[in-house]
């Protein structure tokens, strides 16, 4: 098997599409079926960014390579063994390879959707994976709110069963000490903006100069200011995608970002060379699209402080603290969970739920701070008293 990446030249309806998967057999023939499954999975249905195309690309390759090793036929969907197929790569993926259990659901997800496409085009008379009901039952204790949600839902018994570890954040403690340690004010304020704004990294890679304004020049005196996240404005910004979204930018950050575009800014910037992101490397260009390259510079800046952190751990961060503020400081109208998804740009709201079960630790380590505290000043009035004591005999 062969896995190509095409170039600017690979054209579908008059539109280049540079970095698509093509999978070809080994004797370059095109696996049309595969093909034909990138272009509507990546093209039209569930995929709506190109950053996902590598990974569904490689699930692909690896799983049609793993069945040309063993010399099956990937229609041979009633082959009379213990193991389907998609059963037997799993176990290979797991067992033989060593893979992480996520890193194999995601390539089976990938593998079963590619079944599904089939089934629909008849190229199988039947699905290598059942579904089969599971009863899932949540509820979650929020500052004395129930949330409950308890359902039956039907899961694909190809997948390894999901254990997904909750988001790591920073406390306040360790934000702290991330900001002190972030010399460079470049950097030091990517990550406020981060921490401010939960945005993804490549949305901070590519937020625009144009997004930033003086709020007194603009009249604005709002605490609060409202700004629209637009893919096709033309300001170059980058969402996953392509989805628009407004957030929520506090004035007085507003300020410092303006302070630091019309400033500071100028320091990284070549004379006649525009350039529309805000944050500009040391060189004067925009920092790469997917914003890989900003989690070197957030993780040397995390070591340096004694903290393993990235740049998605921040976003975790802005919207585990967001929520337990929103829920200790209650807003009329405003639902903490629905607000929280939309300045994150989840799609569904059970992603954002997942920051519930943080914010039950928030809340257990600030009734710890506050025993804590307590028992100190216990033992401090206990010591006057047995001071007192002594001097009164």
């Amino acid at each position: 098997m062969e896995l190509l990446w095409s170039t600017e030249d690979f054209v579908i309806a008059e539109r280049p599409y540079p970095g698509f998967p093509i999978l070809l057999w080994d004797s370059m023939a095109s696996c049309a079926e595969a093909n034909l499954f990138f272009r509507h999975y990546l093209l039209r249905a569930g995929i709506g960014s190109n950053n996902s195309w590598p990974s569904v690309g490689r699930a692909l390759f690896d799983f049609f390579s793993f069945l040309q090793a063993h010399e099956l036929d990937w229609r041979d969907v009633d082959r009379g063994e213990e193991k389907s197929l998609v059963a037997a790569y799993r176990s290979f993926c797991m067992d033989t390879c060593g893979l992480a259990r996520s890193t194999t659901r995601n390539r089976l997800i990938y593998i079963c959707k590619f079944y599904d496409f089939a089934n629909t085009k008849g190229w199988v008379k039947r699905l290598p994976f059942n579904y089969e009901e599971r009863h899932v039952s949540r509820e979650f204790h929020l500052f004395g709110l129930s949330h409950p949600n308890s359902r039956t839902a039907l899961a694909n018994n190809a997948l390894p069963r999901h254990h997904k570890a909750l988001p790591k954040y920073l406390t306040l403690g360790e934000i702290r000490a991330l900001l002190s340690v972030a010399e460079n004010y470049h950097h030091r304020l990517m990550i406020r903006l981060a921490l401010h704004t939960g945005l993804r990294r490549n949305e901070l890679a590519t937020f625009p100069l144009v997004y930033v304004f003086d709020p007194a020049q603009k009249g604005r005196t709002e605490r609060n200011l409202r700004i629209r996240l637009d893919p096709f404005d033309g300001s170059g910004f980058q969402a996953k995608g392509n989805k628009s979204r407004d957030i929520y930018l506090s004035r007085e950050l507003m300020i410092e970002l303006h302070h630091y575009a019309s400033k500071i800014r100028g320091q990284r910037s070549t004379p006649g060379n525009s350039q529309k992101a805000l944050f500009l490397n040391h060189v004067g260009k925009p920092y790469s699209d997917d914003g890989k390259s900003l989690n070197r510079i957030i993780a040397e800046i995390g070591k340096r402080a004694g903290l393993k952190v990235h740049t998605h751990m921040l976003r975790h961060t802005y919207a585990t603290h967001t929520l337990a503020s929103l829920q200790r400081n209650p807003i009329n109208g405003i639902d903490p969970l629905v607000f929280l998804q939309r300045q994150l740009g989840h799609s569904s709201i059970q992603t954002t739920i997942v920051y519930l079960h943080l914010i039950n630790e928030i809340a257990d380590q600030a009734v710890l701070t506050y025993d804590q505290e307590l028992n100190s000043l216990a033992g401090a009035v206990q010591w006057e008293n047995e001071n007192l004591s002594l001097k009164l005999t």
